[in-house]
């Protein structure tokens, strides 16, 4: 405890007393690359480092993919959501929060240094902002001398800028990142809002930052875990530290989400091009003519399954059968799996285009194409050119289910779940989906462990 306390104590300091940069900073610049290349003056290395990361890339070195052979690299630019689908052919609105200039096609180049957004990161959010489709470009009536004299140490706005808005609008795709979180109370966050960043957590190296999403990554590495700081035994009740080696303590921590801003849980492409009359939801709208029909919820209770670290990860090319849901992503493991623990997830849900001959998806060419020409032959067409997949002509809607591992908006340990909202009639978990005969609290000594002992008993 005594060195968690210290390196807080540590990192709020730097915050205070890191140095303005303002009297550095020469201009007038007609771009933003020439603030880049005035940064490049001191911090030499800074662009080389930010190219290296995720950040930068949007993707990752090969790797192995649970289910596929062979390898491949899986990224924010390599893979399906159920949002707006795939960055590929749509890249001028995708890569609005870049942190770069200009990647506005599949010509971007990645090795330019000037091309890297250093104010993104550094400058006061209220003075610098991004054109939301302008290609990670800054918006036209942006002060570049002003934002560039404004630089200092991440704060959450900056990270914010971008982490709270993916999917298009606030807390859209995260449900657990949203604008509140810039300032929260102590029951909307208990760490920020007692004053912890998000560097404080995602602790970084060269301006790589640990940590990575489970609606991206496959593999059980450079993963965040709540024990990095707290340990396994962060409770006085002997009992509860048990609860550990099966709980995530996200599961009893983080009782709901979305608690400002309402988030998206389904989004139905298939009645795209229609002409219904919206409606509200928690003051968002159901419906629009681009994008189809939304349903919102606030304030809500997580959907609960194991979780080893690992994903099930859907790929471009990979066959479906459209008389089932299609799991985008589905989190690995079971009550039989030790290295497994019930975790909290926001469960997205909705319908987007496949080709009905192939059996795969479809990554529609939406910006530019479809939200222009309400096509959706033409969309498939011009985006699946973009992906180099063939397209046959013909095209349906499949359901599909994404996973998003909650992480974020932890209560004060006074209103986490308590006993009773596990165990008992109202259980708020379905013990049976999670492999167990009924409510383990009541099967006397049949716990985790001796169930895994007879699966494994089963299989030999």
């Amino acid at each position: 405890m005594r060195y968690i306390l210290l390196i807080f104590f540590l990192l709020i300091v730097g915050h205070l007393f890191a140095e303005d940069h303002s009297s550095y900073i020469k201009g007038p610049f007609k771009n933003p690359q020439e603030v880049t290349k005035q940064c490049l003056t001191c911090h030499e290395e800074s662009a080389q480092q930010i190219m290296k990361t995720s950040h930068w890339t949007w993707s990752t070195p090969p790797v192995k993919v649970p289910g596929h052979e062979g390898l491949h690299r899986i990224g924010k630019k390599d893979i399906f959501n159920n949002y707006c689908i795939h960055v590929q052919s749509n890249w001028p609105r995708c890569t609005s929060c870049h942190t770069g200039y200009g990647w506005k096609d599949d010509s971007f180049d990645f090795d330019k240094e000037e091309n890297v957004d250093c104010l993104i990161c550094h400058a006061d959010p209220k003075i610098y902002k991004k054109n939301p489709a302008g290609a990670g470009f800054p918006k036209k009536d942006v002060d570049l001398l002003k934002a560039a004299r404004s630089v200092r140490l991440p704060d959450r706005e900056n990270c914010g800028s971008c982490h709270f808005y993916g999917g298009g609008g606030e807390n859209v795709k995260h449900g657990d990142l949203e604008q509140i979180l810039a300032n929260p109370t102590r029951d909307q966050d208990v760490h920020m809002g007692s004053g912890m960043v998000c560097q404080d957590c995602h602790v970084h190296e060269n301006h790589d930052f640990k940590g990575r999403g489970s609606s991206v990554s496959v593999l059980d590495e450079n993963h965040l875990y709540c024990a990095d700081c707290h340990g396994l035994d962060a409770h006085e009740n002997e009992r509860l530290n048990l609860h550990v080696r099966s709980i995530a303590c996200q599961t009893c921590h983080i009782p709901t989400f979305a608690k400002g801003m309402a988030t998206k849980i389904w989004w139905d492409w298939s009645k795209a091009g229609m002409d219904i009359e919206p409606k509200e939801e928690y003051g968002r709208e159901t419906f629009n003519k681009k994008k189809g029909e939304f349903h919102w919820a606030k304030n809500v209770r997580p959907e609960y399954a194991w979780y080893n670290g690992t994903m099930d990860r859907y790929l471009k090319g990979d066959k479906l059968d459209p008389a089932n849901i299609l799991y985008l992503n589905r989190p690995r493991g079971s009550v039989y799996d030790n290295k497994a623990k019930i975790y909290p997830f926001k469960v997205m849900r909705g319908k987007q285009i496949y080709d009905a001959e192939y059996n795969y998806l479809i990554i529609p060419n939406l910006w530019g194409g479809y939200w222009k020409h309400f096509n959706w032959d033409k969309a498939a067409k011009d985006g699946m050119a973009a992906a180099g997949l063939p397209y046959s002509g013909h095209y349906a809607f499949v359901e599909t289910k994404m996973y998003w591992r909650i992480n974020h908006e932890v209560v004060p340990k006074e209103k986490a779940l308590q006993c009773v909202d596990c165990h008992g009639k109202n259980s708020i978990l379905d013990w049976e989906k999670l492999g167990y005969e009924g409510d383990p609290m009541f099967m006397g000594d049949r716990k985790k462990e001796e169930l895994i002992r007879e699966y494994d008993l089963e299989r030999k």
